[in-house]
């Protein structure tokens, strides 16, 4: 399986399909300044969509470097940045606000005159296993302001990271216009013992006959090659193709340097850690609650337990209390290999739950565990492609937003999501219309029964190396995670902040979060699905 045009001069880096070569099909499609063809540009949105969609990639927006050439030696340098903690010794109360001020400086140890880095940033008390990310403001000149809500007393340490240059940014920026081919994805066809297999994607370079697998409810949009001998019915399963190579110049390469400048420190010039002291007696009850849902940080660990600001959490520490929550219940989980880990979490800890083998492909699914006794059904499916996993039937590639639209929905119905990670490497837009769908399934259902409980899982942060990060950076998660977030606020869900329970831990970062952040993540929805009676 080599398709042609993966040679780098066979088709130019910008094209998703050239004006020419539409198929002829599409030929009626208006002309936009996109190219046409290719899934987002068929969108006809309403007002209100296209409104939503402006102010979404506004929001989104990232600081540019200045016009012209930025060599290596100019991009800014972790080793020589620093970090103030803004009046470090005076004594500092629970509650209370801890301003740090970030200097990015370029390898020369000159001070940057731009912004665009981007940073991650936390605070952690190692001894009492305590951490709480902080939020992170652009002054747009080489400064940046990091601000943390002092959660608990003790010694508090400071930990700032360059996650990546805004030098590296712009590469990351242009890769999603430019080529959302670098992943690239197959399906094989099949008729009695002949089989073929053609690369597939939201968009195809054209000149080549195309099967067009648009989703006839959603309109997501999914192409394949045609085989040359077999009809595109003949489709049997999809995968993941391959990851595309050599997409650097020399130059933008020594952007993405693991041990230079992906997600390395950046040291304090001054002490690097506070004195924390209790909050007086009385309103220690309240310390820590925020009623807004979009409050920073929306939770804190306090001894390996996730603290919720927004929520009460639960402790499900023993897995009858997880049988006792979840009885009676049928619990749906969609998405990526990260809400897998919650089926296999669960399937692990609660003895009467037995996963019911379907004959599925390993970490594929479709998965479903069966406690006859409590009368529990949890189930995992993944979500529609683009999803880069090995192999999916063709019958079990299903889009989340149908397969709400077959839950009858009510109290004993649960339903969890995550989709994230496999749009990475698209347009924004292909993932807003994903969640347009996807929102309008959870107001259908929300609708019809509106006792069901949804959850909705962010994205998480990860292990970032010169690879991984032109496909998978959390900066391209960041985003969208962005997006879902202001997308699905005003409506009946919940979240579990996968994103913060990954970065404010003291454990490397990881795609798939070790299990004592997945049991915090499962504590955080069960706490949605059976709240505490107060």
């Amino acid at each position: 399986f080599s398709p042609q045009h993966l040679d780098d001069d066979t088709v130019s880096g910008s094209n998703w399909i050239t004006e020419n070569n539409v198929q002829h099909s599409l030929s009626q499609t208006p002309k936009t300044t996109r190219k046409p063809y290719c899934g987002y540009t068929q969108q006809t949105l309403s007002k209100r969509e296209q409104a939503e969609q402006e102010s979404l990639l506004a929001a989104i927006e990232w600081p540019k470097p200045p016009d012209g050439k930025i060599t290596f030696s100019q991009s800014s340098d972790p080793t020589h940045s620093d970090f103030v903690i803004v009046k470090a010794s005076r004594t500092f109360k629970v509650g209370e606000q801890l301003e740090v001020l970030v200097r990015m400086k370029d390898f020369h140890g000159k001070p940057k005159q731009y912004g665009g880095d981007y940073l991650q940033a936390r605070i952690h008390s190692p001894g009492l296993k305590a951490g709480a990310a902080g939020r992170i403001v652009d002054c747009h000149n080489g400064l940046y302001k990091v601000f943390f809500t002092l959660l608990w007393p003790g010694e508090v340490q400071v930990s700032v990271s360059l996650v990546h240059p805004s030098e590296a940014i712009q590469v990351l920026l242009r890769l999603r216009e430019e080529r959302p081919d670098r992943v690239y994805f197959k399906s094989s066809f099949k008729s009695g013992r002949y089989s073929e297999t053609t690369e597939c994607n939201v968009c195809l370079p054209g000149g080549l006959p195309v099967c067009n697998f648009t989703d006839l409810h959603t309109g997501e949009p999914w192409f394949c090659y045609k085989p040359r001998k077999l009809s595109c019915a003949s489709r049997i399963s999809h995968a993941k193709g391959g990851y595309l190579k050599g997409l650097l110049t020399q130059e933008e390469s020594l952007f993405f340097q693991s041990d230079v400048n992906i997600k390395r420190p950046i040291l304090s010039s001054g002490p690097d850690s506070v004195i924390v002291k209790p909050k007086a007696f009385t309103d220690s009850s309240s310390m820590d609650r925020a009623e807004d849902p979009t409050a920073s940080p929306s939770g804190y660990y306090y001894e390996d337990q996730w603290r919720s600001r927004t929520h009460w959490i639960h402790n499900f520490n023993k897995s009858d209390d997880i049988t006792e929550c979840l009885q009676g219940k049928v619990i749906h989980l969609f998405g990526d290999s990260t809400i897998r880990q919650w089926f296999e979490y669960l399937t692990a800890f609660v003895p009467d739950l037995v996963e019911f083998n379907l004959g599925s492909p390993k970490n594929v699914g479709p998965f479903m565990s069966v406690d006859l006794k409590h009368n529990i059904l949890l189930k995992f499916r993944c979500h529609g492609p683009p999803i880069r996993f090995s192999t999916v039937f063709s019958s079990e590639l299903r889009y989340v937003a149908n397969e709400l639209d077959h839950i009858v929905g009510g109290r004993n119905t649960v339903v969890a999501i995550t989709i994230w990670s496999h749009f990475s490497t698209f347009p924004v837009e292909v993932y807003i219309r994903r969640l347009r769908n996807i929102r309008r399934a959870v107001l259908r259902l929300l609708d019809r029964s509106p006792k069901t409980a949804v959850v909705i899982r962010t994205a998480n942060v990860q292990e970032l190396g010169p690879e991984v990060s032109l496909f998978n950076s959390d900066w391209y998660s960041f985003q969208l995670d962005s997006v879902m977030r202001k997308m699905f606020s005003g409506i009946a869900v919940h979240f579990v902040d996968a994103w913060e329970m990954s970065l404010a831990h003291y454990l490397p970062h990881n795609l798939h979060p070790n299990e004592i952040i997945v049991k915090n993540q499962i504590d955080a929805f069960l706490s949605y699905v059976c709240p505490l009676q107060t």
